[in-house]
């Protein structure tokens, strides 16, 4: 098993900049229910009796009403999210659900066009691994394995020794994903999963996060081969949205969004296909996660 854990015992979580090369402390919206949640003995009590979904479709709806607009504002000022990139004025959003999901102006992504490079499907903060020596990967402390994510075990078996990349969405980050080439793309299918948090502080508390509700689907890309794309859903996040039709797709065209909260994307690329960026392998091996833009580079052809 690969291992990539940060110090789970410090206060705040850091990443690093890729754009600037800082460290940088992630506002966690919401940490204090988080540390209750996954910190406390009556808080994973709590979650394990309450009823699936719940919380998390009745938080959804309550931030689509149209009352939920008046947080707009406070909502940008707490996570420091740049409105300049939004393809709306803040004031033409009709719910906090309607801007989290917000489209970005099309110069606020620039799509990295340098041929043979795998680009990054959504703005997060990333851990990579080069070659997966066995089924299963620990990522911040919660076991990731890739049958169970993939539900098919033939399937599992071709991306050993391949290369495995983690997208983590944190609620401040642009929510729409997009494809990391051109390629035919499969239809999504949605399994069925709780609703756990996909945050460090419950993947440290081991947090089934990956068994989560998620959409499976797979690109056929002529650079890359066979490219695995899951979007797994988190608390606060009832609905994956796809936007895209099965077939032919393009590199940086989207792909879907995610309504309200947290989330993960995991990418799957088969062995000997790709060799990982050199800043993103230095990084997510020792632990620390890069926050990345969607249509940037993760790495080039094998």
């Amino acid at each position: 098993m690969l291992e990539a854990d940060l110090d789970s015992t410090s206060d705040a979580i850091t990443y690093l900049d890729r754009e600037t090369g800082t460290v940088r402390e992630e506002t966690i919206y919401g940490r204090a229910a988080l540390e209750y949640g996954y910190g406390t003995t009556l808080g994973r009590l709590a979650m394990s009796l309450m009823p699936h979904g719940l919380l998390s479709h009745l938080y959804g709806f309550l931030n689509r009403l149209p009352s939920s607009k008046s947080r707009i504002p406070a909502f940008v000022s707490e996570l420091g999210i740049d409105a300049n990139e939004a393809a709306l004025p803040l004031q033409e959003y009709r719910s906090l659900n309607e801007f989290f999901c917000r489209r970005l102006k099309s110069e606020a992504r620039p799509i990295d066009d340098s041929p043979g490079r795998l680009l990054s499907p959504a703005d997060g903060r990333i851990l990579v691994f080069q070659d997966l020596a066995a089924q299963s990967v620990e990522i911040k402390g919660c076991e990731l394995r890739l049958e169970e994510l993939i539900l098919d075990s033939h399937t599992a078996k071709t991306y050993e020794h391949g290369s495995l990349i983690v997208v983590r969405l944190a609620p401040c980050d642009y929510h729409r994903f997009h494809f990391p080439d051109t390629g035919l793309a499969s239809e999504s299918r949605l399994v069925k999963g709780r609703l756990h948090s996909v945050h460090p502080i419950a993947l440290a508390a081991r947090a089934p996060a990956f068994r989560n509700k998620r959409a499976i689907s797979f690109l056929d890309s002529e650079a890359f081969g066979r490219i695995a794309l899951v979007e797994v859903g988190a608390f606060a996040v009832g609905t994956i949205v796809q936007t895209y039709a099965p077939g032919p797709v393009a590199r940086g065209q989207e792909k879907g969004y995610f309504r309200f909260g947290g989330s993960t994307i995991v990418m799957l690329v088969e062995p000997g296909r790709m060799v990982m960026d050199e800043d993103l392998l230095d990084a997510s091996g020792r632990g620390i996660e890069t926050f990345v833009k969607m249509g940037t580079s993760l790495g080039g052809l094998a």
